[in-house]
This record gives structure tokens, C-alpha cells and sequence, in this order.
């Protein structure tokens, strides 16, 4: 459940409401291609966009259409108790492991983040990944900050934002971050167009957003990279480019909704609201992408 491809699937809505239909669509799509794993309400899933109620309904129903997949539900939230509550919710959904990143709006000190995991951990009876989400949550994590919180019950895995894009650098940044932490606890790549470079660097698993949208190319990348095959997946990864690059300029959260929207496997306009989608000419550029690289079918 923490190597291999983890997806990040969309939480789409319809005249601002969750889309069940939609959403169930999308999580039995990734479940049929053998992703080794689906994180429902990541970032790309909207999460901190939905409700307590929302939130509990797409947790049952990941963890209904995932069939042998397992399912890991975010529950990050603004306050501790919220995400006491998220957690109770997504165990009794049958989560096989729940996803916490250090939600902000005052800046957040290294103790109470660090607090934060231990409250939380201290009530799980599944495992946790943490978060590390700096462009969005504004909490910036330290190698000491991942050392003591790596050894909290459950932790099981680390989300790392990347890696540096030379060979030798990446390979150790991974093995700095590894000798912070338990042997038991994996380390996983986020960054799409990072994620070949994170996987041949040494990471154990890739917390994809393209994976739950596209999972075809994103299997590709991570059956190559941790079977030894580096070039084929430094192959694909350069092969998706043009997308790497609308995701830079418009975001992959936006880009990755106007996909799904684009292939009928949600309604138009499926974001919440105030975030709006691609205009007109990008949607173009998108489309255009998508028929080069032949990811339509």
C-alpha cells in the first residue's frame, strides 16, 4: 500500500454538490488499470473544499468501488478535533490508512505540527502518510521534524515534495531523508514531473495526481522505474512534457479537472467554487496535448 502508484483522483462535483456517480466512476477506472493504491480527498481530490458529510460520502464510496484496492482517505482539517472526527469517519468507511497533512491559516510552529501527529496517531487503529505539502499548506518540514514524527505509532510513510532534478543530488536527497527515519516507514514522491527521477532516486512509491486521471502513463513510469528500467521511465516521463508544462503554468489541480472533463467522466465545470477551471484557449492547448500524446482513449 506505500510503494508502487498511488492515484489521486478528482472529487467531482455537479451544480456544487458531490458528484457520487461521477466520483464512483472514476474510482472503479483506477481499481479495473491495478493501481497499487487509491488516496481519496488529496489535494486533487478537494478536500479541504468539502464538508464533513461530503468527505464522509466519498470515503464510503472509494472504499465501495475499490473492490481489492486499498484505500487511503485525507483528513487534514484546520483544527485537531476535525480531524479526530475525519479519521473516526474514514476508519469506519474501511480505509486501509488515512493521509494527514499539517492544514494552516496562523502559521503553525515544528511543535505544533509535531503535535498535531501525535494527537492524531494516538487514536488511529490504521496506518498514517504524512503530508509534506509546502506550496499549499505553507508548512515547511525539516529532516529533524520528519524524524520525530516517523517514529509515532502508525506512521507508516512519508509524502516528499519532490526531489532535486540532478541524478546524483536526488539520489541523496532520498537517502538523507532515510537516515532521519524507520526502516519501516516508506518514502514517496509527489511533483508528477519528478516522479521518474524520485522513483530511480530511491523512493519506494509515487503519490500521483496524473495517476488518478490518467493512471495508463503514470503505471508506465513506476512499473519502469522500480522493476530497474530508468530509461524507460525517464522515456516517459520526458514523452509527458507538454503536460508537465500546463501543469506549471495552470496547476495540475485545474489541468487534471479539465481532463476528466474533457473525456465525459464528469460534468462540466466540476470544481468548487470560488477555484474556477481552464479558460477557453488552455482547454484548447489541453486537448491538443492530450490527441499528441494519444492520451484520449
Amino acid at each position: 500500500m506505500f510503494t508502487g502508484l498511488s492515484a489521486f483522483p478528482h472529487t467531482p462535483l455537479r451544480d456544487d454538490a458531490f458528484d457520487e456517480a461521477a466520483y464512483a466512476g472514476l474510482i472503479e477506472r483506477l481499481a479495473a488499470v491495478g493501481v497499487d493504491s487509491i488516496t481519496a480527498l488529496g489535494s486533487t481530490g478537494s478536500y479541504m473544499y468539502l464538508d464533513r458529510e461530503e468527505r464522509r460520502r466519498a470515503a464510503k464510496t472509494a472504499v465501495q468501488r475499490a473492490g481489492a484496492v486499498p484505500v487511503m482517505v485525507g483528513i487534514g482539517a484546520l483544527r485537531t478535533a476535525q480531524v479526530h472526527r475525519l479519521a473516526e469517519d474514514a476508519q469506519n468507511a474501511g480505509a486501509s490508512a488515512v493521509l494527514l497533512a499539517p492544514v494552516t491559516y496562523q502559521a503553525l510552529t515544528p511543535e505544533e505540527v509535531l503535535g498535531l501527529f501525535e494527537d492524531v496517531t494516538a487514536e488511529l487503529s490504521v496506518p498514517l502518510v504524512v503530508y509534506d505539502n509546502p506550496r499549499t499548506t505553507h508548512v515547511q518540514f525539516t529532516d529533524e521534524l520528519y524524524a520525530r514524527i516517523a517514529t509515532l505509532p502508525h506512521v507508516a510513510s512519508i509524502k516528499i515534495p519532490g526531489v532535486p532534478a540532478e541524478p546524483d543530488l536526488a539520489a541523496e536527497r532520498v537517502a538523507t531523508i532515510r537516515t532521519h527515519i524507520p526502516d519501516t516507514v516508506t518514502v514517496g514522491v509527489s511533483g508528477d514531473d519528478a516522479a521518474a527521477r524520485g522513483l530511480i532516486a530511491g523512493c519506494d512509491a509515487w503519490y500521483s495526481v496524473i495517476g488518478g486521471t490518467l493512471p495508463g502513463p503514470a503505471l508506465k513510469i513506476t512499473r519502469a522505474a522500480l522493476s530497474g528500467d530508468h530509461a524507460g521511465a525517464l522515456a516517459e516521463s520526458v514523452r509527458l512534457e507538454p503536460l508537465w508544462a500546463l501543469f506549471a503554468e495552470h496547476g495540475s489541480y485545474r489541468v487534471t479537472a479539465a481532463i476528466i472533463e474533457h473525456l465525459g467522466l464528469a460534468a462540466t465545470d466540476c470544481l468548487p467554487r470560488p477555484v474556477q477551471g481552464l479558460d477557453r484557449s488552455a482547454r484548447a492547448l489541453l486537448v491538443q496535448v492530450l490527441e499528441e500524446l494519444e492520451l484520449t482513449g
